[in-house]
């Protein structure tokens, strides 16, 4: 017998099971609020998933096999993301933002075999469908290109079901990044994401009440889930408007919700909040990209002590989490902490040749975690390098200071190498936010024919403000030398995102510079 075999019938329960005993409990109880305001609840999604499992099963998803999900935030992309695991199967969403040739490549590449698409998503499926190579289609609902499957699904018993998989099998791929080509597919096994739903996170309310205004094929799934384990409930908003965001909270009286720190500056900035009633708010993680000092340490003045910064990576999942506590702890250069590891977690700052390098000292943060990937989906040379000696080599410089708290400067690769030394971009960002005019900045950097770089900077302004070039490149020259000082500024009227949320420099650069 494999031993695959024996450890589905060594009773192993993945998170779906998990989650589905905790909704029994208490069948009446509201778990889910749409963004239409309809509620759901615990017994009612527990038997959609059940069904429609069913139904997944009889139409060949089980173990081994791929499920692809194009949805939105609505309750059947959850419930379609429950459905397939518990099948057997491992999930992978296709992002906002991905081109429809990029997402026919991955779904290529991950062999799979069945398509499953919600209301929010039917214009970007009937172009997905015209290309070759798509798999079957099923929708979540009506729609006029595929069959309803939980039309059909409705019509069977909802019977409990389980035990399909084991902790080695993935539950899902996510591909991070990657606009061109096909961005690498990072594995998640399930046996390290039952474990991770058991960590509680400090503040998140009891029970916790998370509003889900970001993306659910990213971070925000996790947060769901961990919820819905810990006996909360959810409600979902298509998207992330700050006006919105802040009514929703009030509304639903709301305990968490997770932002990406552009999207925290958006709801801070916002007419509406000096106006609105956030008692009932009492923790907001954020992360995903660098944080400003600056505006951080504004939101915890605002907001009170409610700010969770985390750092993770998807290779690595959870690295650290910063309290509220330490919303206003800086390193050098102004950095603001990312925290102290989180329990479990293992932090080494280590130079090129692999030497760990004392407190203070900038290198390579890399992390000893249970929770690391396998590897990369059928990219065994990508995970060596990434992956050695059960560390993972996270490709981020930072520092970690006497006290056990870690700095980020930057990415390896995002870092602008200009006559005479290096620009981080986020350290450059940092600094930038501090300026009086600057209410949102994206670093990025250029290549002449040449090859040499130069640095850009696209300035959101703050209300009534028009900084020149001069008195940018004088204000940062004063502050940290004209080494950071910008060649070029470009006025935005807002910093494009990439699918992932974070901002598009890609997008930036050839948009402002061609």
């Amino acid at each position: 017998m494999s031993q695959h075999h024996a450890a589905v019938e060594g009773g192993f329960e993945s998170y779906v099971e998990a989650v589905l005993d905790v909704l029994s409990a208490e069948p009446r109880r509201a778990v889910i609020t749409t963004a239409e305001g309809m509620v759901i609840t615990a017994g009612e999604f527990r038997d959609q998933v059940h069904r429609l499992a069913g139904e997944l099963v009889e139409r060949g998803a089980g173990r081994g096999s791929t499920v692809t999900l194009l949805t939105g935030n609505t309750a059947e992309a959850l419930v379609a993301r429950y459905a397939a695991n518990l099948a057997g199967a491992r999930v992978v969403g296709l992002y906002e933002g991905m081109s429809p040739p990029v997402m026919a490549r991955i779904m290529e590449s991950v062999d799979s075999s069945l398509l499953l698409v919600d209301g929010r998503r039917h214009a970007t499926a009937e172009e997905l469908l015209r290309l070759d190579g798509v798999p079957r289609a099923l929708s979540l609902g009506p729609s006029g290109f595929a069959e309803d499957v939980l039309a059909v699904a409705a019509r069977r018993p909802a019977r409990p079901m389980g035990g399909l998989v084991g902790p080695d099998d993935d539950w899902c791929i996510r591909h991070t990044g990657g606009t061109t080509g096909i961005p690498k597919g990072i594995r998640a096994t399930h046996g390290s994401y039952r474990r991770s739903l058991d960590h509680r996170l400090a503040g998140a309310g009891d029970p916790p009440r998370l509003l889900v205004c970001t993306s659910l094929a990213h971070l925000a799934s996790r947060f769901t889930d961990m919820t819905l384990h810990q006996g909360g409930s959810v409600v979902l908003r298509h998207g992330f408007e700050p006006g919105d965001v802040l009514a929703a909270i009030e509304r639903e009286r709301v305990t968490h919700t997770w932002l990406l720190p552009p999207l925290l500056y958006q709801m801070l900035d916002h007419p509406d909040l000096a106006r609105t009633d956030l008692s009932s708010l009492s923790r907001i993680s954020y992360g995903g990209t660098a944080a400003s000092a600056a505006r951080l340490g504004q939101a915890a003045d605002v907001l009170g002590p409610v700010l969770y910064g985390l750092y993770g990576q998807a290779e690595a999942q959870y690295i650290t989490e910063a309290g509220p506590e330490d919303q206003k702890r800086t390193g050098h250069g102004g950095h603001l902490t990312v925290g102290r590891a989180m329990s479990g977690v293992e932090i080494a700052i280590r130079d090129a040749d692999g030497t760990t390098l004392p407190p203070g000292e900038q290198g390579e943060i890399q992390v000893h975690t249970p929770h690391m990937m396998p590897g990369y989906w059928k990219q065994p040379e990508l995970t060596a390098e990434v992956l050695r000696d059960g560390w993972v080599h996270t490709g981020d410089v930072g520092y970690l200071d006497e006290d056990g708290y870690l700095y980020i400067v930057d990415r390896i690769k995002e870092m602008i190498v200009v006559v005479g030394g290096h620009v981080y971009p986020a350290e450059l960002e940092d600094l930038l936010l501090t300026h009086p005019a600057v209410a949102q900045c994206t670093v990025f950097g250029t290549r002449d024919e040449e090859s040499a770089e130069h640095v850009h900077a696209a300035v959101v302004p703050a209300a009534g403000q028009r900084p020149s070039l001069e008195e940018i490149r004088g204000f940062v020259t004063a502050r940290k030398g004209r080494l950071y000082a910008p060649e070029a500024l470009h006025l935005v009227s807002a910093v494009p995102l990439t699918a992932a949320g974070k901002p598009d420099r890609q997008l930036l650069r050839s948009r402002l510079v061609g």
